[in-house]
């Protein structure tokens, strides 16, 4: 994916030392001051009543414009001779995408009490928060227990697989833990993609007890096909609460966990992958993060700018204050001057 991002920035001068003329505006100023007041006529009168009710007239006034204008002109002119200018600024972003399919057990244990609130909303959770971290990615999601079916195929669009992932639920399909079934259902999700890094995450907390194709000749598959597969085991140590359905009702008994950590280990190893053991809530997240750190997409930038010349409107505004001079000159204060 290629983006370009544009920018301009804020008016530089190529010659800025050159702006240290503008001293000569106040000089200017000072000088036109003190040559009017020394100009001004000195004559004794016994009184000044008949000049009662005399204002200045309008030419008194515009006599002064001309100075304005050849100040204004000079002060432009400088600011031409420093050479403003505007640069355009371009990134060129290439970034890398990494397409990820998410396989995740979906069994009745993943209803266990030893994470908040279970096993399954965590692991949702965890992973909302995975695929809103990496806007970039295709990311997919493939479910299993004892079958599988794809939940999601790859896509950008978050928000949707989002929505997708918070709608799944236990016994959405028949119970079991078919481990194998779940990894090759994803590999074959995503062993099309055209993406550079492509890796599945495959998330359980049992061991393989159902369909047809093993783990461990699913990972197979996947090796020959350049995919990394990250496995991560999910479940405390010991005794966790697991659900039991009885007559009335569900009802929570503990039970030995157990997770098949030697097959996830081979798996992992076997693609180039990691296997990770999540206990609780804290270390399933910090289990995505690493993930996360482990499989960044790669971003190029290239930087590069266009300088414009900036004098034209300068340019122009010192012309016409040096016609709008000579043309008072010889109009309307041609008598003054």
């Amino acid at each position: 994916m290629k983006e370009r991002r544009r920018m301009m920035s804020n008016i530089v001068f190529l010659n800025p030392a050159i702006l240290y003329l503008l001293i000569i505006i106040p000089v200017m100023i000072a000088y036109y001051v003190y040559r009017q007041n020394m100009s001004s006529a000195s004559v004794r009168l016994s009184s000044l009543s008949f000049m009662d009710g005399i204002k200045p007239g309008f030419r008194d006034y515009l006599k002064h414009t001309i100075f304005v204008f050849r100040v204004t002109t000079v002060a432009l002119l400088i600011i031409i001779l420093a050479r403003p200018q505007s640069t355009n600024k371009w990134h060129d972003m290439s970034t890398e995408g990494i397409d990820i399919m998410l396989a995740m057990d979906i069994s009745g244990s993943m209803l266990a009490r030893d994470f908040k609130p279970d096993r399954l909303e965590a692991a949702k959770n965890v992973a909302t928060e995975f695929i809103t971290g990496r806007p970039t990615d295709r990311i997919g999601l493939v479910i299993f227990s004892g079958e599988s079916f794809t939940q999601c195929p790859l896509t950008t669009d978050h928000a949707v697989l989002i929505n997708l992932l918070r709608e799944m639920e236990s016994g959405m399909i028949e119970d079991g833990t078919a481990i194998g079934l779940g990894l090759a259902n994803a590999v074959n999700r995503i062993k099309d993609s055209d993406a550079k890094s492509k890796i599945i995450i495959l998330l359980t907390d049992g061991v393989n007890n159902r369909g047809a194709i093993a783990p461990l000749t699913a990972a197979e598959i996947a090796k020959t096909m350049d995919l990394r597969v990250y496995t991560v085991g999910v479940g405390t140590k010991g005794m966790a609460p697991y659900p039991i359905q009885t007559a009335a009702g569900t009802r929570y008994q503990n039970m030995k966990v157990e997770i098949d950590e030697d097959v996830l280990t081979e798996i992992a190893a076997m693609t180039g992958g990691k296997y990770f053991r999540a206990t609780d809530n804290e270390s399933l997240l910090e289990i995505y993060k690493e993930i996360d750190k482990l499989e960044k997409s790669k971003i190029d930038v290239q930087e590069f700018s266009i300088k414009n010349e900036e004098y034209l409107l300068f340019a122009i505004l010192a012309v016409f204050m040096l016609l709008a001079e000579i043309v008072l000159k010889k109009t309307l204060l041609k008598r003054y001057i």
